[in-house]
């Protein structure tokens, strides 16, 4: 028997097959037998002779010959041969899921698979590449949608928002053991621990977490939440609480400790927070109980404190920009004094724009006390109209003011800005580490570190992972959702590990940090890192790419489903787009090989 005949057979068969043909004889009780045929001459007379028996070759191929034997072009009529039926955009769906399961997220969520894990591992793509609301997050998983490959990716049959709502319950109850998991991967007894926190206004008023606080957002006349973020020394996050939207900095510390003590099993670790969090307070009441060593700053009032005492001289950052000093209001800790000129020139100049910046709506008032018509009078409306200027520049501390129920004046506190002005660039790092085991370069640097949680708070709120708006009533919702935005970020961050040579950032910070003399020095890049960036090209010659750009670059490799047309029967199948160079060497360095 003939092999069937492939799509892509030749034209010498094509020229050779065209005196060909295919015959279907009657066989009396058994079925018709089909033959291939070619006739001929011979002196004269029309012979035919038997090439092939057909009749054992599927119905399909014996069709597929007898329109090539009819004289079919297939360069010519292949494209009316095949129909694409739907397309789903692939790459970036392949990319993210693979190193989700890669570093091992998918087993953390659950060892086991079940329905509410897959929906989660969906969720948490799905915030990655596009985040919306849990409906629009539904609808985008549906059929011939968006994400509709991550669906097909994860054999998930349909389902609604309630289903997703679900799945969202059932994180909120694995969260414990899911962090723990994550922290028996990435922290170790000793280790580093960054903490910090930050708020994100809230949409509606009927959750309990949502309170009005201290709003970073500038969103004053709205609700917030407060959520703390841990994350290990290199930035990697780890774990992450809701607080009410009215809770303190320094009150959301005891919680962490009970976590990292009781849930991590961990009983030597290093916090690292700022001085508005690791306050004198905390370490005493809580740190110092709980046995934890610690690295933070001191307090302005503090500073002004050390800088006040017998010992201390502005001589000691004459040849280098910091130094250990040793103070009796801070027993048994170990203060790193450092001062940096380039912040000292930036917030002079920085407190002296404001400054003639109130001065200039300060003498508005001035004026408008003194004109003839319908002058500014007394003392409550005068002292209104100032308070407003000096909440807006934050600088009323500077000036000294005096008023009349007729008349205004003001002028510069110039002996506060001077012994304000001593201060600039001044701070100080405290710790309770030993020399022996924590250098003050690499107590200076581990401080300096807490710029990875603030790195990780701006990917969250505002450029990759859009956390807001916030509309869940219940608190565990809320918690599940910023736990899902942690999960999203945790992705990413080993995402970015993986593809820093072709990203805007920095692949050899071990040797940015070289070319700096000093660690109070700020943040310098590597010359790869400076060539990237002045060139937009890597050393390879592809196009520089941001997360986000080379996201929706992956999103144009499309898986397409194809259904041949020479039968109805013929069974469809998938063909992937082939990668472009750029994105083939994405999906090399993320270890990713598409389905041929």
């Amino acid at each position: 028997y003939l092999r069937p005949p492939c799509y892509c057979m030749s034209a010498t068969f094509l020229l050779y097959s065209v005196a060909m043909y295919i015959e279907v004889v009657p066989n009396r009780n058994s079925k018709p037998c089909i033959l291939l045929r070619e006739s001929y001459r011979d002196g004269g007379k029309v012979c035919k002779r038997t090439l092939a028996n057909l009749s054992k070759l599927p119905k399909d191929t014996v069709e597929a010959m007898r329109s090539l034997l009819r004289g079919a072009t297939l360069l010519e009529d292949l494209a009316d041969s095949f129909e694409v039926t739907h397309s789903r955009p692939f790459g970036h769906v392949a990319a993210v899921l693979a190193t989700l399961r890669r570093i091992g997220l998918e087993t953390d969520l659950a060892p086991e698979r079940c329905d509410s894990r897959d929906l989660v591992v969906a969720m948490i793509v799905a915030r990655l590449l596009e985040p919306a609301s849990k409906l629009a997050t539904a609808r985008g998983l549906d059929e011939g949608a968006s994400l509709s490959a991550l669906q097909e990716e994860l054999s998930l049959p349909a389902f609604s928002e309630t289903e997703l709502y679900e799945a969202m319950d059932w994180l909120y109850q694995q969260k414990d053991e899911i962090e723990q998991r994550l922290a028996s991967r990435h922290l170790q007894e000793g280790s580093l621990v960054l903490y910090d926190v930050t708020s994100t206004y809230f949409e509606g008023r009927h959750c309990p977490l949502a309170r009005r606080g201290y709003s970073r957002d500038g969103k004053s006349d709205k609700l917030q939440i407060v959520f703390g973020l841990l994350c290990n020394q290199a930035g990697c996050p780890i774990a992450v609480e809701v607080f009410a939207g009215n809770t303190a900095d320094p009150q959301t510390l005891q919680a962490q400790i009970e976590k990292v003590r009781q849930r991590f099993s961990l009983t030597r670790v290093i916090f690292v927070g700022d001085r508005g969090m690791l306050t004198s307070a905390r370490i005493a009441e809580e740190l110092k109980p709980a046995g934890l060593d610690w690295i933070s700053a001191l307090r302005t009032t503090e500073i002004r404190q050390v800088v006040a005492a017998p010992g201390f001289q502005f001589s000691l950052f004459d040849e280098q920009d910091f130094a250990e000093i040793q103070s009796p209001e801070f027993p048994d800790e170990r203060l790193i004094v450092c001062r940096n000129p380039l912040l000292a020139e930036d917030r002079d100049r920085t407190r002296e724009e404001l400054l003639q910046a109130t001065e200039v709506e300060l003498a508005a008032i001035e004026q408008a006390t003194r004109r003839t018509t319908n002058p500014l009078k007394g003392q409550d409306r005068i002292a209104l109209r100032v308070g407003k200027v000096l909440n807006r520049h934050k600088v009323g501390k500077h000036f000294v003011l005096e008023f009349t129920e007729t008349t205004f004046s003001y002028r510069r506190d110039q002996e506060r800005i001077t012994q304000e002005a001593s201060l600039d660039g001044l701070y100080v790092i405290r710790t309770s580490m030993p020399k022996s085991e924590l250098t003050a370069e690499e107590t200076v640097r581990a401080y300096k570190g807490l710029s990875v949680v603030e790195r990780a708070f701006r990917s969250c709120k505002t450029i990759d992972l859009h956390v807001r708006p916030i509309y869940h009533r219940l608190p565990e919702r809320v918690q599940a959702h910023i736990l899902l935005c942690m999960l999203a970020y945790h992705v990413e961050w080993h995402m970015r590990e993986k593809l820093a040579p072709i990203l805007f950032d920095d692949e050899e910070p071990e040797v940015a940090q070289g070319l700096r003399t000093s660690v109070v020095q700020p943040a310098q890049r590597s010359a790869g890192a400076l060539r990237k960036a002045s060139t937009r090209m890597t050393t390879d010659g592809l196009p520089v790419q941001s997360f986000q750009t080379l996201l929706k670059n992956l999103s144009t490799i499309v898986k397409n489903r194809i259904q041949p047309k020479l039968s109805p029967a013929s069974p469809a199948f998938d063909a992937v787009t082939r990668p472009s160079a750029l994105q083939q060497r994405t999906l090399s360095l993320l270890e990713v090989i598409l389905p041929v």
